[in-house]
């Protein structure tokens, strides 16, 4: 493989543009979802941490689309994906504590699961390799980036389709 041959933006174009509109479309539709359940969401403080938590996952995937679809260096984009995944780690690795630590009985069936904590931590320490790549110029860095964004979206879908059967079983 040629030397930034994954990080030629022409070659990332469309398939970032496909991923940054999902998220965006899924922030939308999650907005709805918590607006119809938003009574119930209120009530639960699992369910309404998680509803918050999945729209600052989806936010985070849009703003690294637009990083992708910027032209700019390796270098560059390798410290804005690093940064914003180590941004993005700080949710699950907080959500850890709190819920370990000062909310144990948050971990009830449809609450907290270390699982889904797990994923989520996975998929932005791919993130942060990516990005740690890219500024040394590997060609693989998009890949472990990319890999990452999809690892975070399937999370979120399944998380918030998680969170709807969830308060659609407690009302």
């Amino acid at each position: 493989m040629e030397p930034h041959a994954a990080y030629q933006p022409e070659l990332w174009r469309d398939l970032y543009v496909m991923l940054g509109t999902s998220a965006a479309a899924l922030i939308g539709l999650l907005f709805v979802a918590t607006s119809l359940h938003l009574d119930d969401l209120v009530r639960n403080p699992v369910y309404h941490t998680r509803a918050y938590n999945q729209t600052r996952y989806l936010a985070l995937l849009l703003i690294e689309a637009v990083f992708v679809l910027m032209p700019q260096t390796p270098l560059i984009f390798g410290i804005e994906v690093a940064a914003l995944n180590a941004l993005g780690l700080a949710l699950p690795v907080s959500n850890i504590y709190s819920f370990v630590y000062k909310n144990k009985a948050a971990a009830e069936p449809g609450g907290w699961a270390i699982g889904r904590a797990v994923r989520y931590i996975m998929a932005f320490a791919l993130g942060i390799a990516g990005g740690a790549m890219l500024t040394v110029d590997s060609a693989w860095g998009m890949y472990f980036v990319t890999a990452s964004f999809v690892l975070l979206l399937v999370a979120v879908i399944a998380n918030a389709w998680s969170i709807m059967l969830g308060v659609r079983r407690r009302t």
